[in-house]
């Protein structure tokens, strides 16, 4: 997969430092921008996406057609308010949207594939920190992400709490947990296993590791919802049909669903940059990177600070959002934390909640 064309790419002009003690070279960040720059470049948010998730913010997707995947926040009017602020997103590295990733050319001429160099949390910052400087913003007004977009923003505010005025973290964490790790394990080992997936190597052949990706997909797309929300949505209930089949097809409807979640993601997305990203997530851990006390890692922060957490989200329960809070208020952060009720676990954070808008629009503006 390559840069889609109405994407800006922006090519980070110097080696780009990793965690792992490897470096980046010619690096490049794909992004949106919606709304216009101040003139003092004062109106910056940016906002940080989720695993699966890319530069289209609010602008309809190259290859699915689908409206971008925070439409509803992002926009004239809305929430994040493009007549007021200059928004920014961009693809993060190891991902396959146009930024640098394991789909990428390297300086050999052929893809990188599993040459390319694992990366952390950090280091997708690190490169989205080189866009802002490329860019000429020294300072966001705000840095906003939901998931692994959350973790982004604590991490830009945990390096760099110079960059940004205004901390937004929703159903995020400060560290992966052990059932985290497992659970991308499980994806990781369903792609691996696929004969397809070739050590790789499968950028040159018409056969990609589709099954594993689609099985990855699955099991972590159970993870984003609650068990409340399946059970209202599907039930028990059966696919096209009025009595069990006594087969193995897509017999209920839960079934049917995830597997055209499965199939629809392996459209859109590079089965080797899934395990890159998998692997950053589950290296997370800010207070590991502090000398292990969270709190450090915000000491004498001078932004502002508000963390929301769903009352259904099993993935990243509200527990993880006080950790940070608890951590915030012994740094002797300015902070703010709500937990919201909603019925649809994890994914909440994307979909339709007037309570959620609310508390983006007042922090934000």
């Amino acid at each position: 997969m390559n840069a889609a064309p109405i994407s800006q790419v922006y090519a980070i002009p110097h080696a780009l430092p990793l965690d792992s003690g490897q470096v980046l070279v010619r690096a490049a960040i794909a992004y949106e921008t919606y709304g216009t720059l101040a003139p003092d470049a004062s109106n910056a948010v940016l906002v940080c996406h989720a695993l699966t998730g890319d530069q289209y913010l609010a602008s309809p997707h190259p290859i699915t057609g689908k409206p971008g995947w925070w439409e509803r926040m992002v926009g004239p009017g809305k929430p994040i308010d493009t007549n007021r602020h200059f928004v920014i997103c961009a693809n993060v590295i190891g991902s396959c949207m146009g930024s640098s990733g394991p789909a990428s050319i390297a300086p050999d001429g052929e893809p990188y594939a599993m040459r390319f160099p694992v990366i952390t949390i950090r280091d997708m910052v690190r490169g989205i920190v080189a866009l802002l400087d490329g860019l000429g913003i020294a300072k966001l007004h705000a840095v906003v992400g939901g998931s692994m977009g959350g973790m982004q923003a604590l991490s830009l505010a945990a390096n760099w709490p110079e960059r940004a005025a205004r901390v937004l973290v929703i159903a995020s964490t400060a560290r992966h947990s052990a059932q985290n790790i497992a659970f991308h394990e499980v994806g990781r080992q369903a792609i691996m296993a696929d004969p397809a997936w070739a050590e790789g190597n499968y950028y040159a052949s018409d056969a990609k590791p589709d099954n594993g990706l689609a099985v990855a997909r699955m099991a972590a797309h159970i993870t984003y919802l609650s068990e409340a929300g399946l059970t209202e949505k599907f039930g028990r209930r059966l696919q096209d049909r009025e009595a069990k089949g006594f087969g193995f097809d897509a017999e209920f409807q839960v079934e049917s669903y995830l597997r055209y979640q499965g199939s629809g993601f392996t459209r859109r997305f590079d089965a080797n940059s899934y395990l890159y990203i998998t692997r950053a997530m589950d290296y997370f851990d800010i207070a590991e990177e502090h000398g292990g006390r969270l709190a450090n890692a915000f000491a004498g922060t001078q932004a502002r600070f508000c963390i929301v957490s769903f009352d259904t989200d099993w993935l990243y329960p509200t527990a993880e959002s006080r950790h940070v809070v608890h951590a915030l208020n012994a740094a002797g952060a300015k902070v703010s934390f709500v937990e919201l009720s909603a019925p649809h676990g994890h994914d909440s954070f994307l979909l339709e909640h007037d309570q959620l808008d609310r508390v983006v629009k007042g922090f934000v503006e």
